[in-house]
């Protein structure tokens, strides 16, 4: 069976997103690599890479609905991310 492994999403506002992703918990760390632009990742439970990088030509994300499970959300909640992404949060 196949398995999820990296999602990568692109954005105008990295810092932004940076800020409200980490909100949630999410442990972003800095990563530069070969000749990618300085963007974010962060190794998720199961493996499960999800890296924020800098928008361009032909390097934007879509629209893409994105559920996380928190520690301490007792009930389901839809957020919206700084780029119009819904997040939907659901408790652990």
């Amino acid at each position: 069976m196949a398995g999820l492994a990296l999602l990568v999403l692109y954005t105008a506002r990295l810092e932004e997103c940076r800020e409200f992703y980490a909100g949630l918990g999410l442990p972003l760390r800095p990563e530069r690599h070969g000749g990618s632009p300085a963007h974010y990742a962060a190794e998720l439970p199961g493996g499960l890479v999800l890296e924020l990088y800098p928008a361009g030509p032909g390097r934007e994300s879509g629209p893409v609905r994105l559920g996380f499970t928190v520690p301490g959300v007792t009930e389901r909640r839809l957020l919206t991310d700084p780029d119009g992404r819904t997040v939907e949060l659901t408790g652990c």
